[in-house]
């Protein structure tokens, strides 16, 4: 029989929310009961068991799964200390209960992730990895494209597996092809040569999305790679710009089998087709920057649209500067400020993460009217909390499940406010806000309101975008702004494109 471990880590933080994650954002699971939650899971896992079921003669050993609940800040030390020596320990108990048998291991991995004293969670436990486990097996990982590959990550991989799709639908099928990586190591007699091409640039915007924008052209080069006959995997991963790390940047992978070739020749090939990619990806790079409009402006917008006759519909107010799903504290106040303050005569939904104003409704009770003070309590250096009077509408306890994977996802106590003719849906805790669910799970559907507060640089299209009558794309202020330079990034490779000016790529260099 093959044995094949299988391990999960996942978070991705923005290094400029204020307020660290910590373990008890995470959920661990292991064993036997991991793998039954997960088999038919649409995510990486669910896809890699599906694939390594098809094979008879394949035994899965699970390892750990450790999963943020959402994104959120830098992992705080004394969290590492205690999640890193879970993880450690989960290998080490591998090492030791399977010793020699196993035959590879797979590694999803979102690849975004930091913590105070551990720049490179990932590379680390990788590279510990390799040190239990040996350099015969293959490690085969995958990787969200926004993850930032490290060196570490690179080394101890032999091959890496990246989304190929933005918004991300293919985490299903990214483990699936994960798993068939691993299947056709294990069952042909050739060795994997991997390359990789770094691109000093961190991109945003329209131009990214697969299905329309620009990016995608990069990415059907990529699976024209991995159509080839000697193809494993190829990819961009382009990171995520709120990791503020030292080796932030865009970077191209490709990984071909050396059958017929040599290895010199096979990585001679492999380079040519990550230099085109790469080279493609920086024409386009002053494209792949999102349109920022000012709040004061969308505040316009949005009253002029109510107020015309001959419109309706509702705006969707993007406000990805506040998006939790990379990073942000998710209590940003600042559009539902400007239009509470503003003639605006429609009604407007909103998302909010206040744990105070929750506590203040519950004892209030649902009907009666409370005095709140919403926003600013995670990241109150950005956004001044908005005292208002307000009107319990419903109670809940935040747990419900998501419209993209039929996840359960838990905000803790939440909340829904009337606030004069607005609606704020307000959770204790984070969560996913890239669909629709948070508000429908609480009684509120987008497109009953005059105009939504979207905390999410993208949703998959219908969501949204299709049904908008206007999509405005705010320049709020965030730990997640579009608007890169205004973060103040210390610690990523300078100089790159766009916080400098005139960068230069040299794909060869």
């Amino acid at each position: 029989m093959t044995r094949i471990a299988i391990f999960q880590l996942m978070q991705e933080i923005s290094s400029f929310n204020p307020s660290n994650s910590t373990i008890a954002d995470f959920t661990i699971n292991r064993g036997a009961a991991w793998i039954e939650q997960d088999r038919k899971a649409k995510h990486e896992i669910g896809g890699a068991l599906a694939q390594f079921g098809e094979h008879d003669d394949v035994i899965v050993v699970p390892t750990i799964s450790a999963r943020s609940n959402s994104s959120g800040a830098i992992l705080a030390a004394s969290s590492w200390d205690e999640l890193s020596t879970q993880l450690t320990s989960s290998i080490d108990d591998l090492a030791t209960q399977h010793g020699g048998s196993i035959a590879a291991v797979y590694f999803c991995m979102h690849g975004a992730m930091a913590a105070e004293n551990e720049m490179d969670p990932e590379g680390f436990i990788l590279e510990y990895a390799r040190s239990k486990l040996g350099s015969e097996i293959p490690f085969v990982t995958s990787m969200d494209l926004h993850g930032i590959l490290t060196e570490r990550m690179f080394e101890h991989s032999d091959v890496i597996v990246p989304y190929h799709t933005y918004p991300h639908v293919d985490q299903y099928e990214t483990g699936n092809r994960s798993a068939k990586v691993v299947m056709r190591l294990l069952r042909e007699d050739s060795t994997p040569v991997s390359v990789r091409v770094q691109v000093p640039a961190l991109v945003r915007g329209d131009e990214l999305v697969t299905e329309t924008g620009l990016f995608g052209e990069c990415l059907l080069l990529a699976k024209q790679i991995e159509d080839s006959e000697i193809g494993l995997a190829a990819g961009m991963l382009i990171g995520n710009p709120f990791t503020d790390v030292p080796e932030l940047r865009t970077n191209v992978v490709v990984t071909f089998l050396a059958e017929s070739a040599t290895e010199a020749e096979t990585e001679g090939e492999a380079i040519q087709y990550a230099t085109e990619m790469a080279e493609l990806f920086w024409v386009h790079r002053e494209r792949m920057r999102v349109k920022l409009t000012s709040i004061d402006d969308a505040v316009i917008a949005t009253i002029d649209h109510h107020a015309d006759p001959e419109t309706d519909g509702t705006v969707v107010l993007v406000d990805a500067a506040d998006a939790t799903s990379s990073g942000a504290s998710g209590d940003s106040n600042a559009i539902f400020s400007a239009i509470l303050a503003s003639d605006f005569q429609g009604r407007l939904l909103a998302p909010l993460v206040d744990a105070p104003a929750v506590q203040a409704a519950i004892e209030a009770g649902v009907g009666n009217s409370v005095t709140v003070r919403l926003g600013g309590t995670v990241d109150p250096a950005r956004f001044n909390p908005l005292e208002c009077q307000a009107k319990v509408r419903l109670i809940a306890d935040g747990d419900f499940l998501s419209e993209s994977f039929k996840l359960l996802w838990r905000g803790g106590p939440t909340v829904v406010l009337d606030v004069k003719n607005h609606t704020v849906v307000v959770s204790t805790c984070p969560v996913n806000l890239f669909d629709r669910s948070f508000f429908l799970s609480h009684g509120c559907d987008p497109f009953s309101y005059d105009a939504v507060v979207v905390k999410s640089p993208h949703c998959e299209p219908h969501m949204y975008q299709e049904r908008a009558a206007l999509y405005i794309d705010v320049d709020a202020p965030g730990s997640t702004s579009a608007n890169l330079k205004s973060l103040g990034h210390t610690q990523c490779p300078r100089p790159i494109f766009p916080l400098d000016e005139d960068v230069a790529f040299c794909p060869n260099k």
